[in-house]
């Protein structure tokens, strides 16, 4: 990428006061059908990717598939940023632009808090991967990510809690806030929730998991996200390109 992949994030929300990453999980499918599912995503227009999961997935099959994507783009002719969302150290690939380098602040495991950031932190440096720094929050379901990450997950009637957690990930230099409800959640976080993140924080808004219609999306985007992730949906989709087009053409 020619423009660091956070400041392009920050202009597209500028410019269209949201942006819309796809999420693409290299344990869903094999490359080849992620080369498929990216192209379909570029058509659709969204902003750019997110690729990793919690489970079942190593090096080898994360450079395959980022590689993969990296073809679905260029058939197009665009630059669309691929952005980690690792589940560990194992997870990281040389051939993507960035890496959400995220601590899981309300899990009960250092590993996830801490631990694995300091392993990877050389490596991040070595593979000359832009770092940009998270908060990750697990909202109540939390599903496989609150499970295998030990979440002490937050209650979706206490917004007050993703708040606190929010602000001290702020204090200590985090930019960005994922707020997860988990991969095929029923519903999405709760949009009292997301608001008061928003307006109670100087984070960028991330909000990801039970965005399954592009009803869901709206009501995420009204409440003050910057950027809503998409993964589930995709996976399930019959028609990649009319799926993430019709989330798209409701938030921009």
């Amino acid at each position: 990428m020619r423009v660091k992949v956070e400041e392009l994030l920050k202009e597209i929300v500028d410019a269209d006061g949201v942006a819309h990453l796809t999420l693409i999980d290299p344990a869903r499918q094999m490359p080849k059908d992620a080369e498929k599912l990216v192209s379909e995503a570029v058509k659709a227009g969204t902003d750019g990717f997110m690729v990793g999961g919690s489970t079942g997935v190593d090096s080898t099959i994360i450079d395959e598939t980022v590689l993969a994507m990296r073809r679905g783009i260029e058939k197009h002719h665009e630059e669309k940023p691929i952005i980690l969302f690792p589940s560990g150290v194992h997870t990281l690939s040389r051939h993507a632009d960035a890496v959400f380098f995220m601590s899981m602040l309300n899990s009960r495991d250092l590993t996830y808090v801490i631990g694995n950031q300091m392993i990877g932190a050389p490596l991040v440096r070595s593979l000359r991967l832009e770092s940009i720094p998270m908060a990750y929050l697990v909202i109540e379901p939390g599903g496989t990510v609150g499970y295998v990450g030990d979440a002490k997950l937050i209650p979706r009637s206490k917004p007050e809690i993703a708040v606190a957690y929010a602000l001290a990930g702020e204090y200590l230099g985090m930019r960005f806030v994922y707020l997860e409800a988990g991969s095929g959640a029923s519903e999405p976080v709760p949009e009292t929730m997301i608001s008061a993140v928003r307006n109670e924080t100087n984070l960028m808004v991330v909000v990801g998991g039970g965005i399954r219609s592009p009803e869901d999306a709206k009501l995420c985007r009204d409440a003050g996200a910057h950027i809503l992730v998409t993964g589930s949906l995709v996976e399930s989709s019959k028609n990649v390109e009319k799926s993430i087009s019709s989330i798209i053409k409701v938030i921009k």
